[in-house]
This record gives C-alpha cells, structure tokens and sequence, in this order.
C-alpha cells in the first residue's frame, strides 16, 4: 500500500513536471503573445473606399497620431467594391489577433443585414468611433434647384440623377427613403466613392448627391455646390442657413458614421491597446485641424463602449430601412 501510494505521488509529480515545461515551450514558440509585444507586425486599417473619399481621409488623418501613440508601422489597405462586401470578407481572412482594424459605415451594416458576406452582426467589436458625418442634400450651384422644394418638384416631373458612392450603401438607402417619403422620383446613378461624385457633380454628370459634410464642406464654402438640405434634426453650426429635412416635414435623418472594428475572438488586451492609441491618435492636431474644416465636432469621437451600443443601433435601423423599402424579404 505505501509502495502503490509513493508511486502515485511520483506519477503526479512527473504530471506537474510535465505541464510546466509544455507550458514555458508553448511561451517561447509564441502561441501567446504577450501584450508587451504587441503589436509584433504591420497594422492594417482596411477601407472600402477609393483614396480620396471620406472614410479613406479621416483614417489617414487619424493615423497621424495612432503611428505615435503605438506603432509607427500601420498602413491603410484599401480594398474596394460589393458595398464594402470585399473589405468585410477580407478581414474576415486576416487573423483575429489585433493586426487587423476593419474601419466601417453604415454600409458594412447594410450589407450584413442583408444577408451578404461571411459576417454577421455578433463578429464585429467596436474599437472607438471617429466621426459622425451627417448627409446633405447638394446640387450644383448653376443648377435651376435653388430649395428642397424644386428639388422635389423637378423629381415629380422626371427622376432626379443622383449620385451615390455604392448601391446599397447609406447614402443610396438614404436617396431612396428620401424619394419616398418626399414623394418624388430619384434616379440612382452609383460611382466607386465621394470623391467621384463630387467630380460628376462639379461636371453636371449628375444632377443631385447626398455628400458627407466633409466631403461638400469646402465646394459648398467655396461657391461650387449649393446645399439644399441637411439630413439631420438640427441644423449644423458649420452651416447654419441650411434647413433640415426634419424641419421641412420630410423624417428622413442620416449620417455616415466611421469607426474601427476588430473581429470577434480578438484579445481583449490587444483591442484596449487599440482603442487607446485611435483615441490618442484623435487629439492630435492634424486630426483635430480636420474635423475643424469638415465642419465636424469632437462629440463625434467615442470608445468602444458607445461605439458597440450604435453599431447594434444601427444595424437594426437598417434593417428597418430596407424592410420599408422592399429589400428585404
């Protein structure tokens, strides 16, 4: 009996021995990786827009800071089309290690909501928020559309040639509730991002857009665009003689939110890590000087927490949205 217990203890011991050399081998081949380490290789912050819009301009700005706050090797992937589809199923490749930002609007929830992609709702984890971009309602400044009003009564007459960035993005859901609810008729004609629909704008390709206050701003300043309504509740500061479609009787309110995403399964170390340096990254000149000539505000940066709950918001809006307008069975 003493024989048989004084070898169970040996046997045991032997186990313990055992556990914790695998345990320090496991260590040393780098199966976890400690958060002093990270990050370990490039960053990605992975767009769907073409250079030049604003998703791709508030992202580069951002990094200015981000770079020294954690890491002077993070670039900018863009990969483009499908409504954001291609950026969502890219990074839904990469590893889920913190080496991947996904930078999303409410296009990527419009897509998901639909049904498209490999991604669902629950894999997306908010890392902060950088702007909340509201849409306004432009038109060329020789355009006879001087109100919302001739706007509106030009759509009853034929349909209105509008520019969007993407066929089920957020400022094509918004043209089309826009149209319904206002009763008139718009005709979409998609481009690759903002910054070709100002192009086709200037050009008089097209007759009306709804731009991001960051990508009109400065045409709108500048005499070459005439803004005829913002989608919003309340008028801006940065354009105060500009009517709400609220105001107007038209409950049509938008806004091209941008923030970062990590997918679901990224350690939560590495995603507080992330946060803090894209919150540090915003109070850096550079990106406060942006939002400064975007007309935009600090109330639109956020942490994860708020991030989180206006995703999920966001998410079922669209879906409502869509519900409304028949895209959805």
């Amino acid at each position: 009996m003493l024989f048989s217990k004084g070898v169970s203890r040996l046997h045991t011991m032997a186990a313990r021995a055992y556990c914790a050399a695998a345990v320090a081998l496991l260590a040393t081949v780098g199966f976890a990786e400690p958060a002093e380490d990270f990050p370990s290789k490039p960053i990605e912050v992975v767009i769907h827009t073409s250079p030049g819009g604003g998703t791709d301009t508030t992202a580069r700005t951002m990094l200015i800071g981000m770079r020294s706050a954690l890491s002077p090797n993070i670039v900018v992937t863009p990969k483009v089309g499908g409504g954001g589809l291609v950026a969502l199923n890219y990074a839904g490749r990469r590893a889920r290690d913190g080496h991947t930002l996904l930078a999303i609007t409410p296009t990527h929830l419009f897509a998901i909501a639909r049904g498209q992609g490999s991604l669902r709702i629950d894999d997306l984890v908010g890392v902060a928020r950088a702007t909340d971009d509201p849409l306004i309602i432009v038109v060329n400044a020789k355009s006879e559309m001087r109100t919302l009003e001739d706007l509106i009564q030009r759509g009853k007459r034929s349909p209105v040639k509008w520019g969007t960035a993407q066929i089920g993005g957020v400022d094509h859901i918004a043209a089309a509730i826009f149209g319904k609810r206002a009763g008139t008729r718009i005709a979409v004609v998609p481009f690759g991002s903002g910054g070709e629909i100002v192009t086709n704008l200037m050009g008089q390709n097209i007759e009306a857009a709804g731009l991001n206050l960051t990508e009109a701003l400065d045409r709108i300043q500048r005499g070459d665009f005439r803004a005829l309504a913002v989608m919003s509740e309340k008028r801006l500061d940065s354009l105060p003689d500009v009517p709400t479609t609220v105001e107007k009787g038209i409950p049509v309110v938008y806004s091209t939110v941008r923030g970062y995403v990590v997918l679901k399964g990224t350690p939560q170390d590495r995603i507080d890590a992330l946060e803090a340096a894209i919150l540090q990254g915003m109070k850096n000149p550079a990106f406060q000087s942006f939002l400064s000539r975007s007309g935009l505000s600090m109330q639109g940066i956020a942490g994860s927490d708020v991030w989180n709950r206006q995703i999920k918001q966001m998410y079922e809006d669209a879906r409502a949205a869509m519900q409304e307008l028949g895209m959805l069975r």
